[in-house]
């Protein structure tokens, strides 16, 4: 079931609110943009996602295929989420959970997560180390 979350970046310039089915499985990748950035996601509809305050601090940087826009605020460098477009899901926003700000500790250690080899192309697979993800 959804429910409305808020969330923003590191300095607040950026704030954003969206739904997110707390039941669905997040995910965790090795590639290097998500390790370096810790990133935790979810993916949602980019319907379910409004950006509140801050569209104007957002930049785009984009690498290895093109294929998604990550997000970051120019004043703190932190990446609240990420666009593509997926064949079979259509647009589609990946949300850092670390950027939500109603999550206590406790509702995130509940979340399924699901580890990803990014790094080798292989998503649909664990990566051989992935204790520290």
């Amino acid at each position: 079931m959804k429910s409305t979350h808020h969330g923003s970046c590191h300095c607040g310039a950026v704030a954003f609110e969206c739904e997110l089915d707390l039941s669905a499985t997040t995910s965790r990748c090795n590639c290097s943009m998500c390790t370096k950035g810790r990133f935790w996601k979810l993916v949602v509809p980019s319907a379910d996602v409004r950006v509140l305050r801050g569209a104007d601090m957002l930049a785009d940087y984009r690498f290895g295929r093109d294929m998604i826009h990550h997000r970051f605020c120019t004043r703190c460098g932190i990446k609240p989420f990420g666009h593509f477009s997926h064949p079979e899901l259509g647009d589609c926003h990946a949300i850092n959970l670390a950027c939500i700000d109603d999550l206590a500790p406790e509702q995130l250690e509940q979340l399924d997560v699901k580890l990803e080899d990014g790094k080798h192309d292989h998503w649909d697979r664990e990566p051989e180390h992935a204790a520290w993800l």
